[in-house]
């Protein structure tokens, strides 16, 4: 039997979500799925209220408030065992500022069963456009000295090597099979990380042209002289991401070619960061100080800012 929208669980991790944006984005979701839950992760309280009393929530969405932040590693996994509470074979996770285009979804689906038909399925997941410039991000294949981009064919799809989590559509026994997502990674590649092991357990993972989904990508989009963009992150996502992707390095179960070519990447996004994204000095510092944690193995939440 085909796949439908009654398969799928769709979990919303939030933090402090953009209260303006968030009704929208449960609302899309709503109504492209079987179920939405909204798994809060510990958002504090502003004006002596929660930021859900504020927003219309749709009908039958459901809110679970975690007691402290788990990160999104964890987070999910959490998402992963609601789906299977619900009966779903399909969680599909998203963040709090991803809007789903209308068939994006059925469009996921469809694809996933046929791939199933062929061999086991890891996840599928939609071409996503950054809200701000319009750029349609491309699909990844890991090469060197640099990764392969590019974009699924209209009402196709393509192999890839990662995906981003949100808006991924993964069947349950695809995480029986390559494991949960790793927790003390806590925030950033933590999607990176679990499809390594998808792939290594000979789990596919695949783009799909004609789903699409709007998602911001970093915390701001700074010009650069001659005309390009750049996006930038802030010095504690920096810090984060600069850490577990060096974390990754170490760890054996990364692809060689992935590391090969995300070493001088990482160098490159210093050297940018450091001369064109204020401010200069933090963020080197930040990015610095999460290289020689990730060296060292450091896990779970970030550390507690310097005064």
């Amino acid at each position: 039997m085909p796949s439908t929208a009654a398969d799928v669980v769709a979990v919303a991790v939030t933090f402090r979500p953009d209260e303006g944006a968030i009704g929208e984005v449960l609302e899309r979701a709503t109504a492209q799925v079987g179920a939405l839950v909204v798994l809060d992760n510990d958002s504090p309280e502003v004006d002596g209220a929660h930021w859900s009393a504020r927003v219309a929530m749709p009908a039958g969405v459901e809110l679970q408030r975690e007691p402290r932040n788990i990160g999104l590693g964890a987070a999910y996994n959490r998402a992963a065992a609601i789906a299977r509470e619900r009966g779903a074979r399909y969680v599909m996770l998203l963040d709090q500022d991803s809007l789903l285009e209308p068939g994006c979804v059925a469009a996921l689906l469809r694809h996933a069963d046929q791939r199933a038909a062929r061999r086991p399925l890891g996840a599928v997941g939609p071409t996503f456009v950054d809200g701000r410039s319009g750029e349609r991000a491309p699909f990844v294949r890991f090469g060197f000295p640099l990764n392969k981009k590019f974009h699924a064919p209209a009402g196709g799809d393509v192999d890839v090597d990662f995906l981003i989590s949100s808006g991924s559509l993964i069947p349950l026994t695809a995480l029986e099979v390559a494991g949960g997502f790793d927790a003390g990674l806590f925030i950033d590649s933590v999607d990176m990380e679990w499809c390594f092991r998808a792939k290594a357990a000979g789990l596919q993972l695949v783009g799909v042209a004609d789903a699409r989904m709007l998602h911001t990508i970093g915390d701001e989009l700074v010009r650069l002289p001659g005309g390009g963009t750049m996006f930038v992150h802030s010095p504690l996502r920096l810090y984060m991401m600069t850490r577990n992707r060096v974390a990754l390095w170490r760890r054996p179960g990364t692809p060689r070619t992935w590391t090969a070519q995300d070493v001088p990447r990482m160098l490159f996004k210093l050297g940018r960061m450091t001369a064109f994204a204020p401010p200069r000095i933090r963020n080197a510092k930040a990015m610095l100080r999460g290289a020689r944690d990730g060296w060292r193995g450091e896990q779970g939440p970030p550390p507690a800012p310097r005064q």
